[in-house]
């Protein structure tokens, strides 16, 4: 689905990710791994075009997106929801699910209002409150809500349960398993070892973006020297 080959990043002269590589399949969920400052949520964001790589290739379904403005690599497929979240605080759950919504994509089953409400049942609730009146956890849920209205092939997830209560990093966790098994692809950048954990099916550890390792999560969690070098503070 999605194949990143050789990705290089700068911001001006400082040079952040070298030679990023990782791949995920149809269904499954990949997670960025590494401690502050690995280069997780600029590999995101280079993905997305909204840092402009220096080098590499980013395929989505064979199709090079590396070097296309953001605008365009929506349309594509991906789907982005940013660590900062940029609800739009003065219109409510369904004008920002509004906003998000795009035609839909041969083979996929589109995404509604009432399909999201049944993934995220507190938005139905809150249908009606302005963005900026939410939670973080509800505006967190409202973030995906919105991009999953554009139809994506492959969702990219930054941090999503970081600041969240436990309770609502459980029923993130919950949601990121249905959109799985409904077949959807997703690349997580996560802090959280152990919601990484719940939900991945394989991790890629990046170092001062550098890639490291990629293994099953299993392994992963098998191997406690690993994290211990990699991903411990």
């Amino acid at each position: 689905m999605l194949a990143v080959e050789g990705l290089h990043a700068h911001y001006g002269r400082a040079h952040i990710l070298h030679g990023v590589s990782l791949a995920v399949g149809a269904g499954e969920v990949v997670c960025l791994l590494g401690r502050n400052g690995a280069g997780k949520s600029t590999t995101m964001k280079a993905i997305m075009g909204l840092v402009p790589p220096s080098a590499g290739t980013v395929r989505l379904e064979g199709r090079d997106l590396a070097g296309q403005p953001p605008h365009a690599i929506a349309r594509a497929g991906l789907g982005y929801v940013p660590e900062e979240r940029r609800v739009f605080a003065d219109l409510t759950v369904l004008e920002n699910l509004e906003v998000g919504r795009r035609p839909p994509r041969p083979g996929l089953r589109p995404w509604t209002p009432q399909r999201l409400f049944a993934l995220f049942p507190s938005l139905e609730t809150l249908r009606h409150r302005p963005g900026g009146r939410m939670s973080g956890g509800e505006q967190q849920m409202l973030t995906i809500a919105r991009t999953l209205m554009g139809n994506p092939r492959l969702l990219l997830l930054d941090e999503p349960s970081e600041g969240l209560a436990p309770v609502v990093v459980e029923r993130m966790a919950e949601a990121i398993g249905t959109l799985k098994a409904e077949g959807l692809s997703i690349l997580l950048s996560e802090q959280n070892l152990a919601f990484a954990s719940a939900v991945g099916d394989r991790a890629c550890i990046l170092e001062t973006g550098t890639p490291r390792h990629t293994m099953p999560m299993a392994e992963l969690m098998r191997d406690a020297a690993l994290r211990a070098r990699y991903l411990s503070v």
